[in-house]
């Protein structure tokens, strides 16, 4: 039999992506980064009640859209080529082409190096050495807030998010989008902190911000400087850029 839990809802002129998630309860929708709107539903979610819920958040998904849009035209874009910037907690680096290297993208000597035979796919192995440093640096930035929030030691994933920073899966696992190497450091234990009290209070309630507020008082100064750096991150701008984006979804 044909499944067609899968299969695209088309409500109000919108075509709606449907992932159906174990151990889902609830139904959320999210708009990406690349305006696309994807449905996270639980298994053998009936159709017919999501595109009635889906219609009653029409305004709020067209305004999103359009918001997604403009964000996109609007961001700057980077060329790979001598003395483009790129950031790396908060510091942005020059990039420099070079003949011959051990990794195809490095931090030496303060500039980012890129391996000329890589030029083809610098996308790519950009995103990839995100993901590496993350992998690497992430683990030991969580420990301390972990401990501060009281939330269990938790499993790390690097990997790409749509528009979040972050996700806490019902598992206590966190995902961190590879792009908040980019913040700078006080950003990124925003985004720690703000999953790991999710751990706590899976919304955001007021008790929410009361559990953020007891580790980062100043959250919502953070808050604000996070958007303000959320429109100028770099992100690939074709998904065969994202090695991460065959990882599967939360």
């Amino acid at each position: 039999m044909h499944d067609t839990s899968t299969e695209p809802l088309h409500v109000g002129g919108l075509v709606i992506e449907v992932h159906p998630v174990p151990g889902r309860k609830s139904v959320r929708v999210t708009v990406e980064r690349d305006a696309r709107i994807v449905a996270a539903v639980p298994p053998g979610a009936d159709r017919e009640a999501l595109e009635n819920l889906l219609r009653t958040r029409l305004p709020w998904l067209y305004s999103k859209v359009r918001s997604r849009e403009a964000d996109e035209e609007n961001r700057p874009r980077r060329r790979f080529v001598d003395g483009e910037g790129f950031f790396y907690l908060g510091r942005s680096y020059r990039l420099k082409i070079v003949e011959e290297a051990s990794h195809p993208v490095a931090l030496t000597q303060g500039r980012l190096t890129l391996r000329r035979d890589c030029k083809d796919t610098a996308g790519y192995v950009l995103v990839s050495w995100y993901v590496e440093r993350g992998k690497l640096w992430l683990p030991r930035r969580v420990g301390p807030w972990a401990k501060i929030l009281d939330a269990p030691p938790a499993d790390l994933i690097v990997r790409p998010l749509g528009y979040r920073w972050g996700s806490c899966t019902a598992r206590g696992a966190l995902n961190i989008h590879w792009a908040v190497m980019q913040l700078p450091a006080v950003l990124v234990d925003y985004v720690l902190a703000h999953e790991l009290a999710h751990m706590h209070v899976p919304n955001h309630s007021p008790e929410f911000w009361r559990t953020v507020a007891r580790a980062l008082p100043d959250y919502e100064a953070r808050r604000e400087k996070l958007k303000e750096w959320g429109a100028g991150v770099w992100l690939p701008t074709t998904p065969d850029d994202d090695p991460a984006r065959s990882m599967t979804d939360t």
